[in-house]
């Protein structure tokens, strides 16, 4: 019989899961270190392709933490060697490899963005080159001998490329392997991802067996769907919110976010339990409480997360008097930018000015009338601006953007 502390325990970490392969084994793995007083090891990688994390990333951070405060060792996993291979997960083509350089760079950046959330001195960081970057040949042939080709083509991305023709290099059935091999490492006893790294997941399970070991116990959460509420959050797609914007920012992209979606930001987000959430949505449904305030809440709720408490409450009401009352925000950054002449695409004005992080990216904002000059809607993508040096534009990309640009 299940003991009701691991009965609470499971309920805990499961919240939001999809899938828990299999859930009597993180019972029985659960029970084994309460009676032991042994932690279990929960590995959970990340490959550092992006130097940005946002909110999407942080729902499986969010599980680490679970673990954690349940006292759990945690380990958060640099792909520094399997970056070098590029994740084909989800890709319709080979995945551009980076350089060393890159992945460096951008792994700095996850060390300082994840103690937002968990707790520095109960996690383990790792980077995958210690093991893999030692594997001799004869090593990685031995590995790659505990898979078939059709196994590798029971992966759906997989699969699509190769029913349609499309080019599928012989280094991407090399990153499920490697990261198997990160399991069997560290002697993994539960390993975490999004949906879509399932079968890289289960991979691991098969490979430690092999090895002799207990399989890992997998647990996959689902992916966050952006701003647009379509899409999973994506910095390419510019539907996300990252963990570092602005306290204001990441306010006003949170109230963006549709009332249906809400609920799942509630859920994968934060720490509410399930029925506190239904309780919240039964209030709004019987007209007990406000969408809109339930959605302050939550942004609240996010913003003290990922800054404070003090800071959420400025930009809540910050975003109250800016959106309710229809007035500027009380600051607007200054932006001096050189004169190059007499006029300037729009588009390139607002990357320069901060405002888009490309000039497509700006472009599409002005083909979905995000963009305003001086209080006015520009749906023009070829829209230029008057430049001229002592030249003042007030810009708006989106409801949360200002910049007040002066020429020189």
């Amino acid at each position: 019989m299940v003991s009701r502390q691991v009965e609470e325990q499971v309920a805990y970490l499961t919240k939001g899961c999809v899938d828990v392969i299999p859930r009597e084994e993180l019972i029985a793995k659960l029970e084994r270190s309460l009676k032991t007083g042994t932690p279990l090891t929960v590995k959970v990688g990340f490959d550092p392709s992006a130097p940005d994390l946002h909110l999407g990333h942080t729902v499986v951070i969010r599980k680490m933490r679970h673990f954690q405060q349940l006292g759990h060792r945690v380990v958060f996993l640099i792909g520094d060697f399997t970056g070098l291979i590029g994740d084909p997960t989800g890709k319709k083509a080979t995945r551009p490899q980076l350089t060393p350089e890159q992945i460096q760079a951008n792994a700095r950046t996850y060390e300082r963005q994840i103690f937002k959330l968990l707790d520095p001195a109960a996690t383990v960081i790792e980077f995958n080159s210690r093991w893999l970057g030692a594997l001799s040949s004869a090593g990685w042939i031995r590995l790659a001998a505990k898979v078939t080709v059709a196994q590798m083509l029971e992966r759906d991305d997989f699969r699509k490329r190769y029913d349609a023709g499309q080019p599928i290099s012989l280094h991407e059935f090399l990153y499920p392997l490697a990261q198997a091999y990160d399991s069997v490492s560290l002697k993994a006893d539960v390993e975490m991802g999004g949906t879509d790294q399932l079968f890289n997941l289960l991979m691991g399970r098969q490979v430690m067996r092999e090895e002799g070991l207990e399989p890992q116990v997998v647990m996959t959460l689902p992916l966050l769907e952006g701003l647009d509420g379509v899409e999973k959050m994506s910095k390419s797609l510019g539907n996300y919110i990252a963990v570092e914007d602005p306290p204001f920012e990441m306010f006003g992209k949170v109230m963006s976010v549709s009332d249906d979606l809400m609920w799942r930001y509630w859920l994968l987000l934060t720490d509410r339990t399930s029925e506190e959430i239904e309780a919240m949505k039964e209030a709004v449904t019987e007209g007990a409480r406000h969408p809109m305030e339930v959605k302050k809440e939550l942004a609240q709720t996010l913003v003290t997360e990922f800054h404070s408490p003090e800071e959420a409450v400025a930009a809540r009401e910050e975003f109250e008097r800016v959106f309710s009352k229809k007035n500027l925000p009380a600051e607007i950054p200054e932006v001096t930018l050189r004169s190059d002449g007499l006029q300037a695409p729009l588009a390139a004005v607002l990357r320069e000015a901060g405002l888009a992080d490309s000039n497509s990216q700006a472009r599409r904002l002005i083909q979905q009338g995000a963009v305003r000059v001086d209080g006015a809607v520009v749906r023009d993508v070829k829209a230029s601006v008057t430049t001229a040096p002592g030249a003042a534009l007030l810009l708006q990309a989106g409801k949360r953007r200002f910049a007040r640009v002066t020429f020189s």
